[in-house]
């Protein structure tokens, strides 16, 4: 039986992936003179944004280029992201349930914070692991344990969902059934090295299969 869903969040739960790289591009052009691809930036990812920057600006300016971040991140959401209608729905119905919901993403919370808010979906999760709340990030498996203590759930009770080889590798390690989605129009891996117990495509797929009780 199904107890908790956890979400990761870019490219899960929201088309962020587009902002994110936007905001990561401002940066590294406005304070290194870099010109970086998505690619680049995406192999960045594991810390949240805060660790990204620290780690990889070469300006000692990191504190400055860090506010510029969210500046960037705040000030673009509307124009770059674009609600989607199918998750709305599905994690609101979720809520209506016995299923407890939670997030785990290597986002710094503030950022998750102003995504949240833009798209409507404070409130609705019953725990949020975000990149500050672990010491070891994705892959590790730190923070999705740490929601499923929270949750005090089972990890035989619980699904991971998430687009990343990183996600996958993460719930694989916590011995959660763990589904790998790619029903965004970007997300971050297209093959996934390591195999998810399921792959699915389309956010009405994963919903009849949660209303199924298929574990």
């Amino acid at each position: 039986m199904v107890r908790a869903i956890i979400f990761d969040f870019d490219g899960t739960l929201a088309n962020t992936l587009p902002i994110c790289y936007y905001a990561f591009q401002s940066v590294f052009k406005e304070f290194d003179n870099r010109e970086l691809t998505p690619n680049e930036i995406l192999g960045m990812f594991g810390p949240s944004e805060v660790g990204i920057i620290r780690e990889n600006l070469l300006s000692p300016h990191k504190e400055e280029a860090i506010e510029y971040f969210y500046k960037q991140y705040s000030q673009s959401h509307i124009d770059l992201v674009e609600a989607n209608h199918d998750i709305y729905e599905l994690v609101t119905s979720l809520k209506g349930t016995d299923i407890k919901l939670g997030i785990f993403t290597g986002k710094a919370k503030r950022s998750l914070d102003i995504s949240l808010e833009k798209l409507h979906l404070e409130g609705l999760f019953d725990v949020i692991i975000t990149g500050d709340d672990v010491r070891n990030p994705k892959p590790d498996p730190e923070g999705l344990l740490k929601a499923l203590s929270i949750l005090d759930v089972k990890n035989s009770e619980a699904i991971f969902v998430g687009d990343s080889d990183a996600d996958v590798i993460a719930g694989k390690q916590s011995d959660v059934f763990t589904i790998g989605v790619q029903w965004l129009p970007e997300y971050q891996t297209a093959t996934f090295s390591e195999q998810p117990n399921l792959l699915m495509n389309s956010v009405t797929e994963f919903e009849d299969y949660v209303k199924a009780g298929v574990k």
